[in-house]
């Protein structure tokens, strides 16, 4: 019953911080000054300007839910617990959303088509039953910021991904990848890539693709070894690699210069190796 009551707890604050970030993620997007409706038969009634709605916490009707397509204007939509497994009717008529998020809702699949939403920068999906991200994923080719997680499945990922010239931050968490994510290490515009509880167990040699990456984090994965190369992400800023079971870092990472936090915490890593790396980085941070 304790441990129950502790995993509950765990989740609902899981839950919240989730939220908040999304919440100042949502509040980036949409006209300058525009009004934020929180009622969905309200913002029906008026329809047009209707530019951002935030559902979070709502049961919805689903007659109103169906009528969502509606609001034409829309260009950030947050869902956030609304007891949906799906998305509703003519969804893709949506085409001005910018912003789409949905946290703690059982949706099986991202929209049917995604064609359609080519203007769209955030896009945010946790804790949902979804087990694959499609191929036509490719289509969102504004998309900025990816972030995916909390899903009892394994998760795929498509070949496309590298199609997305323009996104900068992808965050997947607390989910178990079919295959290592070599998709993800294609894509050369990357300033945020976040992989934690993952089971992410190597990581590719190619950091030369990483021109613009400033922030790697590998957290709470069966990741032992470090390549070499990884010097080659010159811009890289904070790694994170908490949780792993590394036992060293290679002597290469004396040459990120920008570098200013290393956090290898709860790995296996020697008092005489962290010694070492504070030579190698003297102007760097190191938690362990």
């Amino acid at each position: 019953m304790i441990v129950i009551k502790l995993k509950t707890k765990i989740l609902f604050l899981c839950l919240i911080s989730i939220n908040l970030f999304g919440q100042k993620e949502f509040e980036k997007y949409g006209p300058f000054g525009c009004l934020t409706y929180t009622d969905l038969k309200e913002a029906l009634k008026i329809e047009t300007k209707v530019y951002k709605l935030d559902l979070s916490y709502k049961k919805l009707e689903p007659k109103l839910y169906e009528k969502l397509y509606k609001l034409k204007d829309l260009q950030a939509l947050k869902l956030s617990s609304n007891e949906i497994a799906d998305y509703p009717k003519n969804f893709d008529e949506l085409a001005n959303l910018v912003y789409f998020a949905s946290y703690n809702n059982k949706l099986t699949s991202f929209p049917p088509n995604l064609q359609p939403f080519n203007n769209l920068y955030y896009l945010e999906l946790q804790h949902t039953k979804i087990d694959s991200i499609p191929a036509q994923i490719a289509y969102l080719n504004k998309l900025q910021s990816f972030k995916f997680g909390n899903t009892d499945d394994t998760l795929s990922l498509p070949n496309t991904f590298y199609f997305l010239k323009n996104l900068k931050d992808i965050s997947i968490e607390n989910c178990v990848m079919d295959s290592f994510p070599k998709q993800l290490f294609k894509i050369t515009t990357l300033n945020y890539l976040n992989l934690s509880n993952t089971n992410t167990h190597y990581i590719t040699k190619h950091f030369e693709r990483f021109k613009n990456l400033e922030v790697l984090i590998i957290e709470n994965n069966p990741l032992a070894e470090l390549p070499f190369d990884i010097y080659k992400a010159q811009n890289l800023r904070l790694i994170s690699l908490r949780g792993n079971k590394l036992t060293k870092i290679p002597d290469s990472i004396s040459q990120l210069e920008n570098l200013t936090l290393l956090d290898l915490r709860g790995n296996l890593i020697e008092k005489e190796e962290i010694d070492k790396l504070k030579i190698l980085l003297p102007g760097c941070e190191i938690k362990f």
